[in-house]
């Protein structure tokens, strides 16, 4: 098998739609991290914060202070800059994904499926020599420059880019989205303010129909994208689709890196081509005005290398399904949630009431999450079981620091999943502190409710 793949794995192809997928990563990253700063982010995601909640295998991530946290940002502000101009391009790549990842690992709350995103293609950038053409290493060191790279670059990024969407589809594979029309049915009801278009965006039709839209979208477009025939076609749909999810949802850099990295399915030669077209010139492809021979193509795909990217590759398709082997809608339990690409799916709002018992006090005393939380993070807190028993442990911990004995913290947590009644999410008679937090299935989550969510109409103007 590997004879027969070698040949199309190793192909030398142009190498300017690698030159230009380094380009905008890099300028995403500077426009990030600028709106991170412009926005005083740096300040209320850990400065004001006292508690900070910790990803699982993580927990010996600990937050910087504020300064250090700001200079993170700066940091990634610079490396983007190197990145873009191809400068020390080994150096800022691996620095890059060491500083963003770190900043997204310090508090679960401010995960983001984007943020995960960009710390994967960050790696792989670091593996990639993307900066042989087109870049100030080469004007510095000539010897580097490289037209033709093998396809397996390309290919492994676009699985990158391709893998989002394709898991996407999948967590709308359920009633609430394709036959209730939830949660875009409440999320476009607050939308009916929206100039032009508002007045559309109140009824159920419409948010069924873009539900509908929405999954389709993301089933076929990595296939659309990826057939020449319908490829400049299903880029443009995808172009108006992040466009207009990004205008009427406060989703941040999600769409617009979506709408960048997926250009990696066009071909090769695409900048080039697309120059020749402004200027009112006939495009050839690189590999037809360059002769591929006259220099070895960099990093050809060794069979240790196959070995590895199968590794990558099934790792990044077997990870997100890892929500299949617990009982139960992902959405309401929130096992194997996160790195899933369960891209806007939910909406679910919680409240949190803790009950703590000790030596001292045969009566149970209320605690409420305010008092540990800020309010983003307390409302991020409410609707996920593993927060929730995150903070529970931080309540036990702090009254043992007090002097307290034989600490018992349980809760009062109710949630309400894509418009329905709120139910309890969590069991009520547990004591959380016996409790750790694991791969095992959450027996102390309560099972979710089995109605139907309700059907929301626009206000009745009076």
């Amino acid at each position: 098998m590997w004879q027969r793949l070698q040949p199309s794995l190793n192909k030398p192809i142009a190498g300017q739609s690698l030159a230009a997928f380094r380009v905008v990563f890099g300028l995403l990253a500077v426009i990030g991290g600028a709106r991170f700063l412009a926005s005083g982010w740096v300040d209320q995601f850990f400065g004001k914060p006292t508690f900070f909640f910790k990803f699982l295998g993580a927990h010996w991530v600990s937050v910087a202070p504020p300064w250090a946290m700001n200079l993170c940002i700066w940091a990634i502000i610079v490396l983007g800059i190197c990145i873009t101009l191809g400068l020390f391009y080994r150096l800022s790549t691996v620095l890059f994904f060491l500083v963003f990842s770190y900043v997204e690992l310090t508090d679960v709350t401010n995960y983001l499926n984007h943020y995960y995103q960009v710390s994967l293609l960050a790696f792989l950038l670091c593996i990639l020599p993307l900066h042989r053409t087109f870049s100030l290493d080469v004007w510095r060191k000539p010897t580097l420059r490289a037209e033709h790279f093998p396809a397996w670059m390309v290919l492994l990024l676009r699985f990158q880019v391709g893998v989002v969407y394709v898991f996407a589809a999948i967590a709308k594979l359920n009633a609430d989205w394709l036959l209730h029309a939830q949660p875009l049915n409440i999320w476009l009801l607050a939308r009916t303010d929206t100039p032009l278009i508002g007045w559309m965006l109140g009824s159920f039709e419409m948010a069924m129909a873009m539900s509908w839209i929405g999954f389709l979208h993301d089933l076929l477009i990595v296939p659309a994208l990826l057939w020449r025939r319908t490829r400049v076609l299903a880029y443009g749909v995808l172009v108006v689709f992040h466009v207009a999810t990004g205008l009427l949802f406060n989703i941040g850099m999600f769409p617009w890196i979506m709408i960048v990295t997926a250009t990696i399915f066009f071909p090769p030669d695409w900048p080039k081509a697309f120059w020749q077209r402004i200027r009112r010139r006939d495009g050839k492809s690189l590999d037809n005005e360059s002769d591929s021979s006259q220099q070895p193509t960099p990093m050809p795909l060794a069979q240790w290398g196959a070995v590895l990217a199968s590794i990558w590759c099934f790792f990044h398709i077997a990870f997100p399904l890892r929500c299949m082997a617990y009982p139960g809608p992902v959405l309401w339990h929130e096992q194997g949630m996160r790195f899933a690409w369960n891209v806007m799916v939910r909406e679910k709002t919680g409240s949190v009431t803790y009950k703590v018992k000790h030596a001292g006090r045969t009566r149970e005393q209320l605690v409420v999450p305010n008092q540990y939380l800020t309010p983003y993070q307390e409302k991020e807190m409410a609707t996920q079981p593993d927060l929730i028993l995150q903070l529970a442990h931080h309540i036990a911990q702090d009254y043992r620091d007090q002097g307290y004995t034989d600490v018992e913290v349980r809760v009062d947590a109710i949630a309400s999943l894509n418009g329905r009644r709120s139910a309890p999410l969590i069991d009520p008679t547990v004591d959380l502190t016996q409790i750790e937090d694991g791969f095992a299935r959450a027996h102390w989550i309560l099972p979710a409710p089995t109605t139907d969510p309700i059907r929301l109409k626009p206000a009745t103007k009076l």
